[in-house]
């Protein structure tokens, strides 16, 4: 950690996403006074931090897209992000495979030799192909498994990959739904408040539906789940989700895990902060 003088008597650093300060004796404060608020140094210091928070959401976002197209990325583009802390830190222990899947592994490192992993056995390898992929959790083989075995080895992901909600599309399904209406009739008080329900979890909404496109079968499939149009104090109600390719709506069965599974996951997310009725008011 670099410390930068105010020229008031402080010192001014970048600590765990924030700006500290100390006196000129070393001592810590616990916040940053005034007068260094004031100063070239506190403004160069903002100005960075802002610039890295954006940073590390641009990062962040890239990775998840990955996670959400589970294509094939090239080792050459690892090894040239590799060297920046931010994208070494949302990396470092995602699961990642070769893409025939025959080397599955924990990322610890990315050198000139390669990917270095550990393995579901707990071996160092490092993998030398030309590209890797970064699995959805529901494409996992034996995904339980490796779960317990993360829990084992400590892992600590920065991007929600490993532990991710996977919903699998049921056995019983009607061939013919086009349409899910298991999370429709949710209460909002307001539209805002779902818009802002499937804003936190990263979830865009247009035309009144919360969108969440992925990549499956190599195709675009985009998962729409209403919310509500119109005035945003005014009160709403969830809808049905529905998964389309192109303008076109395409039946239940035809989507892929992966769509299947993260149009769930959003509309499961949007649906728990509906308006609950409390028991002396039913």
């Amino acid at each position: 950690m670099s410390w930068i003088p105010t020229g008031t008597g402080h010192e001014l650093a970048i600590d765990d996403g924030r700006i500290v300060a100390r006196n000129s004796k070393g001592k810590p404060l616990a916040k940053v006074p005034a007068a260094a608020k004031k100063t070239q140094a506190w403004e160069e210091l903002d100005s960075l931090l802002s610039f890295l928070h954006a940073h590390e959401s641009e990062v962040k976002e890239q990775v998840e897209l990955w996670l959400l197209r589970s294509l094939p990325v090239p080792v050459q583009l690892l090894k040239e992000v590799w060297v920046d802390d931010s994208w070494r830190r949302f990396l470092t222990d995602l699961v990642v495979s070769t893409p025939d899947g025959e080397a599955v592994g924990f990322l610890r490192s990315v050198t000139a030799q390669g990917v270095g992993i550990v393995d579901l056995d707990g071996e160092t390898l490092t993998l030398d192909a030309p590209q890797v992929l970064l699995p959805h959790p529901v494409l996992l083989a034996d995904l339980n498994d490796i779960r317990e075995f993360a829990v084992e080895l400590g892992v600590q992901q920065s991007v929600d990959q490993l532990f991710r909600e996977v919903h699998l599309m049921p056995a019983d399904l009607d061939p013919e739904a086009r349409e899910l209406s298991d999370w429709a009739d949710g209460k909002f008080e307001q539209l805002r408040f779902a818009q802002a329900r499937a804003a936190a979890n990263g979830f865009k909404v247009s035309g009144g539906y919360a969108v969440c496109p992925c990549h499956d079968d190599g195709r675009l499939v985009v998962a729409r789940y209403w919310v509500g149009s119109g005035y945003p104090e005014e009160e709403t109600y969830t809808g049905e989700l529905h998964w389309s390719v192109g303008d076109v709506v395409v039946p239940v069965n035809e989507v892929g895990p992966l769509a299947y599974s993260e149009g769930v996951r959003m509309a499961a997310h949007i649906f728990a902060g509906r308006a609950v009725e409390k028991e002396d008011e039913r």
